[in-house]
């Protein structure tokens, strides 16, 4: 499967009841990016992906998804959560969020 199809396969949410971004695979939850709201900022705290899911581009998707919900909604990002700051430096699209 190339990335992309693994990004398809993946849906991500925001669900803000929980405080997270949730990367959901055939409706079952499988993976997360915990963050809290700022001012005019998202702080990325912790991201996690469920070790059934490990290996399947669910980490990607859920990065890309959630940075790309930040860049829609006009916020910056403050990325303590090592995946993020990983994810951001490999793909400097993002950058400027930071």
């Amino acid at each position: 499967m190339t990335e992309e199809q693994q990004r398809q396969a993946v849906a991500v949410a925001d669900a803000p009841e929980h405080h997270r971004y949730e990367a959901r695979i055939d409706s079952e939850l499988a993976g997360y990016a915990v963050y809290q709201l700022g001012e005019g900022q998202v702080v990325f705290t912790h991201t996690q992906v469920l070790p059934a899911f490990e290996g399947q581009g669910v980490g990607r998707a859920l990065a890309a998804a959630a940075l790309d919900d930040v860049r829609a909604r006009g916020l910056r990002v403050v990325p303590l959560c090592p995946f993020i700051a990983a994810y951001i430096r490999r793909h400097r699209e993002y950058a400027d969020l930071l």
